[in-house]
């Protein structure tokens, strides 16, 4: 049986229960970027906004930081014992504003036994293993060392078979990178393709969907960019044209100022408490609901030998 691989273990699937696929509860970015907002470094509070997820229902939550990040796998590992919350860490990469010097100086195949050392052995000196590979690309381009950093994770997934998730910023290059993917030989369907409906382009997710990945929606709550209602569309695009089994959505709540207990808003409770409710009222069934959010995290996840 495939097994998913959480920070404390792998887990049969059947274990996850209602999952956010793409979070962060401890993330740091280099001193590069001067957005502070994005640095979450409180223990208690990440601690009591995952305790915050429990109550209302969520039982695993994926942590989408990574080694260009500020990834501690010894806090994530502490805060799934505090908690009682499945939590998957990754490794790999974020864009290359992010990247340490490493990257550039290092060639493909140590980059990829780097990956690969934290997907079988264990992350920053722990023994919590990452349960996913990520890597990611700039604006409407991918970098160079984007490129080389996705050509190692996809060699990576190769030798560990670990899942993929792909950041693509503004929800742009995802079909480019899975190209690349493609390249390398990576089974497309063990990838999602995140922040899809930051381009709120319904056409561009059913060109992604028929390549059998997963399309990730992370943007509920956040009317900054557009209201809700257009993400209800969205899905519903997804679901009409038979890809609800391809379809994973989270909050991706990745700011203090998204967070309850950093002083913020709409929280982790955001999307049990409001938004599924409002998929309900908006005609979309519970089986599609339990589909989106336990399904599907956990056949994407299931990907290790048990």
């Amino acid at each position: 049986m495939k097994k998913v691989r959480t920070v404390l273990g792998d887990i049969v699937p059947e274990e996850m229960g209602f999952a956010y696929s793409h979070e962060h509860l401890w993330a740091n970015p280099p001193a590069t970027q001067k957005d502070r907002d994005l640095e979450l470094t409180r223990y208690d509070a990440s601690l009591e906004e995952l305790l915050a997820f429990k109550r209302a229902g969520g039982k695993t939550l994926v942590d989408a930081s990574t080694l260009d990040y500020g990834r501690e796998a010894g806090k994530l590992k502490r805060m799934s014992e505090e908690s009682g919350v499945h939590v998957l860490a990754t490794t790999g990469f974020n864009k290359h504003i992010y990247f340490p010097e490493w990257v550039a100086n290092e060639s493909i195949e140590q980059i990829t036994e780097r990956l690969v050392h934290d997907v079988t052995i264990g992350m920053d000196g722990t023994d919590a293993k990452a349960g996913f590979l990520k890597s990611g690309s700039w604006y409407q381009m991918i970098h160079p060392l984007e490129e080389k950093v996705t050509r190692a994770v996809a060699r990576a997934q190769l030798i560990t078979g670990a899942p993929v998730w792909l950041h693509t910023e503004a929800g742009t290059m995802g079909m480019e990178m899975l190209d690349i993917l493609e390249e390398e030989g990576v089974d497309l369907t063990k990838v999602a393709v995140g922040h899809s409906d930051r381009n709120a382009d319904p056409y561009y997710h059913l060109q992604l969907a028929k390549r059998g990945v997963y399309v990730q929606f992370d943007g509920p709550g956040k009317v900054k960019y557009y209201p809700d209602n257009v993400r209800v569309e969205l899905i519903q695009n997804i679901i009409r044209n038979g890809f609800v089994n391809q379809l994973l959505i989270s909050g991706d709540m990745g700011r203090q100022s998204y967070l309850h207990a950093y002083g913020g808003g709409p929280g982790f409770e955001y999307i049990i408490q409001k938004f599924v409710p409002r998929l309900l009222d908006q005609g979309i069934s519970q089986e599609a609901i339990d589909m989106i959010f336990i399904n599907n995290p956990a056949r994407w996840l299931a990907q290790f030998e048990g």
